[in-house]
């Protein structure tokens, strides 16, 4: 699959889906003690696996995330999302393109909550290696971090809320300012842009701020 150029006017309208989508995520949910004991605690603690972040996860990809380390579910689920990528040995081509624009892991770390569907590195081997370049080299030459083509691809991967395997089944729409469809359940989940379809090869990880999906491609995203 090529990366070819963004249409004209896409990337104003990412940053504009981006800033109105973390500012949306901003507004924190009161908290309600449903248990007598004065525990107001948010209840996005719950189902996420207790514990053992593992328990929570699946695909026949998990086997292959570290079993310790800040790489492993544990250490991933102690870390904001763009530094729990870059801890995965899985993602280390993904990093790769969010270090390229400007900003945008600190963005990411810093966001409240977020679902991230995430190319492994197998994914990004399969693009053309002259068009992926030349995305990252747009990138780097963008001061603002928000007006290059890979910026807008890697937008089209976010969702700005924390999804779990079910909240995240239907019509999500993404920070790109498109909507991508994900299908399925634990036994074998998709996810769409209307162009390329991608298998979930480990999903439901949590990190601080957010679920990660691991997928087997990348989505084209708004380009043409």
């Amino acid at each position: 699959m090529k990366l070819n150029t963004v249409r004209r006017g896409t990337a104003a309208a990412a940053v504009l889906a981006l800033s109105l989508t973390l500012a949306a995520c901003g507004d924190d949910e009161e908290t309600t003690d449903t248990s007598g004991t004065g525990d107001t605690s948010s209840e996005t603690d719950a189902g996420t696996g207790g514990d053992d972040p593992q328990a929570q996860t699946f695909g026949d990809a998990c086997d292959q995330v570290p079993a310790d380390g800040d790489g492993s579910f544990v250490g991933m689920s102690d870390s904001p999302v763009a530094t729990a990528a870059g801890n995965n040995p899985l993602l280390e081509q993904l990093v790769g393109a969010v270090g390229a624009v400007n900003g945008l892991g600190d963005t990411l770390n810093g966001a409240p909550e977020l679902t991230v569907f995430a190319p492994f590195n197998g994914a990004f081997e399969a693009i053309d290696p002259d068009a992926l370049n030349g995305l990252v080299e747009e990138a780097q030459a963008d001061e603002s971090g928000t007006d290059s083509a890979l910026y807008v691809t890697l937008a089209h991967h976010v969702i700005g809320a924390d999804l779990d395997a079910d909240a995240v089944v239907g019509d999500q729409d993404t920070l790109a300012g498109d909507t991508l469809t994900v299908e399925g359940d634990t036994d074998g989940m998709t996810v769409s842009d209307g162009t390329v379809t991608a298998n979930v090869l480990c999903g439901n990880i949590p990190t601080a701020n957010a679920t990660v999906y691991v997928i087997d491609s990348v989505l084209a995203g708004p380009i043409s």
